[in-house]
């Protein structure tokens, strides 16, 4: 008996096969049962002035194991406890995430490559940047052999190994990054335009240790990545964090890191190679690996520190179901301070993720105001380190305070909307979930449209918390940003959108601006609440659709509680 037919005689369950009759079979019932005292609760002002807090100075850029970070969960606490949500753990309102600080003490470590008669010194952080996984003070290579190995992939499903005939074991490789689809645009080769988890840099790093590289380098280029260099220098630059492992990381490469495109370049043509000719050829069937016929030395010194960050989980018990949960995420950690820069040395992260954490506090006000207790559970979860890996929502989902399979959903929350109502709404990853639904209907109250990701070469669905939960098989909803904006239009929100990216994303210059237009904010979490409410009020449990490899997971685990 499948988990479907299992979980009907909880009562019901959104089958497939009987989606639209499920969700919009009820689609009047689920606009008179929104009370509008829970959306009015929702309010800009209040928002702003969560914002205005956690992207202050005085936070140091909420930086996990921090004093920022002492004042950030604190902040989150005190607001959940105001609210009366119960405490999320047990007793405590915090979960222990703990971690392992790495920082690289030489910034002046060259990355030296000799070969062809010919020696090249790559310079830290303009030319190349790099770290380790490593619990080590000191790592790196001598005379390591270097070999390009396309976009690094092995897909048996896709039937593509970049590394057949390669014994990578010691040797430096270098790879592009995204997957060939992208690269061709070809439908036929992996998902076309849309990344797939194989052009993902963290799967491209995890293949390289399954191979035995001792060295792991990809090769950025903007528009293939989603962000430019200063996002890749900024975010690898300073201390990296790491979940406590067994073997303390052992398994890893030695070093991690990227070249920058110029950098790449001058290394194919020291080679012989030309790197544009290489990446065509990378991006076709059939490629093999190419030995560079080069050899990389570099060393990287590391001040090693463990210590323990913190989820905050508030709690909102329900009644009649009140052991299933919904859970709503934001992140609240950014990148700290950093002392070696000129000028603004704060990563206030006022976007990313202040505005979310304020939607999360805005959203438990919100259940809260509906007087009586919603059937299910609802978890307000502010994680840790996201900007270090996703590591505090990866503990969470390995380490779940509530069972998994008693888990309805993740509705995740980052960088959310400051420029304005929209008459649309993105749903990255559409089309993964039966939660694409829920979000239709509460889009239609709002006289709105759901769209797919714009930009899906860019891989959003793995850079968010709402991930890991997918990667344990939770359905994961993250939606994003609309660029229709009601009063400039759609070309001036996308220009806003590329204005963010370019000139505040991970840089000290995201800070908050009474200029910010929060009524499509406002919007935007009304709408989530919209769905939240529909979730909590019922006993459906939202399925993966078929095809979708996280749906197996799903499967599983709802198979085993049988």
């Amino acid at each position: 008996m499948s988990w479907t037919h299992w979980l009907a005689h909880r009562p019901r369950v959104l089958l497939p096969g009987v989606i639209a009759l499920a969700v919009f079979g009820t689609s009047c019932s689920f606009r008179r049962d929104v009370p509008g005292v829970a959306l009015e609760s929702i309010n800009a002002a209040d928002m702003a002035q969560y914002v205005k807090v956690l992207s202050s100075d005085r936070f140091g850029g909420r930086g996990p194991s921090s004093p920022g970070e002492d004042s950030s969960i604190n902040f989150i606490r005190a607001q959940f406890v105001k609210l009366g949500l119960r405490p999320g753990n047990d007793t405590s309102y915090f979960q222990a995430v703990p971690l392992v600080r790495s920082t690289v003490t030489d910034t002046t470590a060259a990355l030296d490559i000799r070969g062809k008669g010919i020696f090249h010194r790559f310079h830290f952080g303009t030319d190349y940047i790099a770290w380790t996984k490593r619990v080590a003070d000191t790592v790196g290579f001598w005379n390591a052999p270097m070999v390009f190995v396309g976009y690094g992939i092995v897909a048996p499903e896709y039937h593509w190994n970049d590394y057949a005939g390669v014994d990578a074991h010691g040797k430096v490789v270098v790879m592009l990054v995204n997957d060939p689809g992208y690269a061709t645009q070809d439908t036929a080769l992996f998902r076309g335009n849309t990344m797939t988890y194989y052009g993902r840099w963290t799967y491209k790093f995890e293949e390289a240790a399954r191979q035995g590289a001792i060295g792991a380098l990809i090769i950025h280029e903007t528009g293939a990545a989603g962000y430019p260099w200063t996002v890749v220098r900024n975010s690898w630059s300073g201390p990296q964090f790491e979940l406590e492992a067994a073997d303390s990381n052992a398994s890893r490469a030695a070093v991690e890191g990227w070249l920058t495109d110029s950098s790449a370049q001058a290394l194919f043509q020291q080679a012989g190679l030309d790197l544009d000719q290489e990446a065509k050829r990378a991006a076709r069937p059939g490629f093999t690996a190419v030995p560079l016929e080069l050899y990389a030395s570099t060393h990287l010194d590391n001040a090693i520190q463990r210590s323990v960050s913190h989820n905050v989980l508030g709690v909102l018990p329900g009644t009649d179901h009140r052991n299933e949960y919904l859970i709503y995420t934001a992140h609240w950690d950014h990148f700290g301070t950093d002392s070696t820069l000129t000028g603004d040395q704060i990563f206030n992260g006022a976007r990313d993720n202040a505005t979310g954490v304020a939607a999360l506090i805005e959203l438990a006000k919100a259940f809260k105001a509906l007087g009586t207790p919603p059937a299910r559970s609802v978890l307000f979860l502010a994680v840790t380190a996201e900007e270090r890996g996703l590591l505090g929502s990866e503990y969470y989902a390995e380490h779940p305070v509530y069972p998994l399979n008693e888990t309805v959903a993740d509705i995740n929350m980052d960088a959310m909307n400051i420029f304005g109502p929209t008459h649309d709404i993105v749903v990255v990853g559409l089309g993964n979930s039966q939660l694409d639904e829920y979000v239709e209907e509460a889009a239609k109250e709002q006289g709105r449209v759901v769209r797919p990701d714009a930009e899906p070469q860019k891989g959003y669905y793995y850079r968010s918390d709402h991930f890991s939960f997918a990667k344990v098989g939770v359905p994961a909803l993250d939606p994003n940003v609309g660029v229709d904006n009601v009063d400039h239009g759609e070309a001036w929100g996308r220009a806003q959108l590329a204005d963010y990216t370019e000139h505040r994303y991970h840089t000290p210059a995201d800070e908050y601006s009474p200029s910010w237009d929060l009524r499509g904010m406002v919007q935007d979490v009304r709408l989530l609440f919209r769905v939240g409410y529909r979730l909590v009020m019922s006993h459906d449990f939202p399925d993966w659709r078929p095809g979708v490899p996280f749906k197996a997971l799903r499967d599983s685990m709802m198979q085993a509680a049988q």
